[in-house]
């Protein structure tokens, strides 16, 4: 069995077909799905979709970096009266730094990571952590609000040797990998020489990312085995091996029960 430990799949893509994308994913031998937050706006479609499928979907809460703008401090005072109201978030996520676009909220996407991650401290819960063109940034502020402490997941990672060895030395962290692994055209299959396996996590960031050979298209958890196999292929070990050790570790990060 397999655990997606990020997909997206409350957004409007799959409000039509959802509970298909279910049945295709249990079909395919995933588990559970992780779904982190985005905004204050997709709050009530996370829970709307959490509640109908309860035992299958569990929810973060969390404000992404490219949600962060001048309003970001009341926004994020309502992301801090979810977590602490009574629905059963497992961590706090999406959050990170996004520097792809521009740089003009630097500051205040920083300010909220590592608000968010004192969060995490104060809940005792992991955090979903977004990096896009900030690997330098990041390891600034995990270290700054307690790299020996805090934990969770660097998600949708596709970054060199140097950055994955800065990564591995945040002990509570797992590296969460999607299907860029399976692009031609990435490296990661080198670079995820030098990761123990056993600080692997999969996911699929559905509905974006689709590995191949649906690369282009809507992604879902069903193609979760196919970052599974290359991660197989990567280790040399049997698909059924590597789905139990993801598994497990996802289990161990996020304290999963059966």
């Amino acid at each position: 069995m397999l655990i997606d430990t990020h997909a997206h799949l409350y957004v409007d893509r799959f409000k039509n077909d959802l509970s298909d994308i279910v049945l295709r994913a249990k079909e395919a031998q995933v588990e559970k799905v992780l779904l982190p937050n985005i905004d204050v706006d997709t709050i009530d479609a996370l829970k709307a979709i959490t509640a109908q499928h309860s035992s299958f979907f569990l929810p973060m809460m969390g404000l992404h970096p490219t949600s962060i703008d001048n309003s970001y401090k009341e926004n994020l005072d309502i992301i801090y009266r979810e977590l602490n109201s009574d629905f059963p978030y497992l961590a706090i996520g999406e959050i990170g730094i996004d520097l792809y676009w521009d740089n003009t909220y630097i500051k205040e996407q920083t300010e909220a990571f590592e608000q968010q991650l004192s969060w995490s401290l104060e809940k005792d819960l992991p955090v979903a952590i977004h990096s896009r063109n900030s690997y330098d940034e990041i390891v600034a502020s995990v270290s700054r609000v307690g790299g020996d402490k805090l934990r969770g997941v660097f998600h949708s990672f596709s970054g060199d040797a140097n950055y994955l060895k800065e990564l591995l030395k945040f002990e509570g962290f797992y590296i969460g990998i999607n299907g860029i692994v399976t692009f031609k055209n990435s490296n990661l299959r080198e670079v995820l020489k030098n990761c123990p396996v056993e600080r692997i996590v999969l996911e699929t960031d559905a509905p974006y990312l689709s590995p191949v050979p649906y690369r282009g298209k809507r992604n879902e958890p069903m193609y979760l085995k196919h970052i599974n196999q290359s991660l197989a292929d990567i280790y040399a070990i049997e698909y059924s091996e590597m789905a139990q050790i993801t598994k497990t570790n996802a289990m161990r990060l996020f304290d999963l029960k059966h």
